[in-house]
């Protein structure tokens, strides 16, 4: 059993700057893959999808969960999978309906955010489903780019990514959807009539 990770308010802790460099990839990427690298565009796609792992592990292991990090990390994941999706459509390795359902979901959760810090909540905890969701996305892109190569390994890249590709876009949804009704629940529970107060208003 897991025990809980006192949440701090450091920012420059190694999960921090690991997650900032992933950032800092995004447009090393975007110019990577307009440009026909792919070789290199693949490498630092598995790079991205490897410090993903990196700085939640660390982040547990080392005790230097964070606020920022809790914030930066998913934003980090978004902004390299929304750069992605618009590389590869361009290139028209992804259709451009995929790029619609996935950026979707995330303007859905983005509305959330006013409405939450007007109760005075932050962004909600990523959840587990959430981010298996993100790891299949960030696992599927490189399948996908990797598909474009001839032969037997274009090919068994083709089906393998769009497994990970249904799934990802699967478990991102149903996540959005876990979210939407967490915001709803602490809503609602602002909402209720505390004991003692009455449910209208003078």
């Amino acid at each position: 059993m897991q025990e809980d990770q006192e949440i701090g308010s450091s920012v420059w802790t190694v999960p921090n700057l690991i997650s900032l460099l992933r950032l800092a990839m995004v447009p090393v990427f975007a110019v990577l893959i307009v440009s026909h690298h792919d070789v290199w565009a693949l490498a630092v796609l598995a790079f991205s999808g490897f410090t993903d792992w990196l700085d939640g592990k660390l982040a547990r292991r080392l005790h230097q969960v964070s606020r920022l990090g809790q914030m930066l990390d998913p934003a980090a994941d978004r902004l390299f999978i929304f750069v992605t999706l618009l590389g590869l459509a361009w290139r028209d390795v992804v259709p451009v309906w995929l790029v619609v359902v996935i950026v979707g979901r995330d303007l859905m959760l983005t509305g959330l955010i006013p409405v939450l810090a007007r109760h005075g909540y932050g962004p909600l905890e990523v959840s587990l489903v959430g981010k298996a969701g993100t790891f299949a996305l960030l696992y599927a892109f490189p399948l996908l780019l990797l598909a474009e190569a001839s032969g037997a390994l274009g090919t068994a890249a083709h089906i393998v990514g769009w497994a990970f590709t249904w799934w990802g876009v699967a478990l991102y949804w149903l996540a959005g959807v876990q979210y939407v009704g967490q915001a709803r629940a602490l809503l609602a529970e602002d909402a209720a009539p505390q004991p003692g107060q009455t449910a209208g208003r003078a």
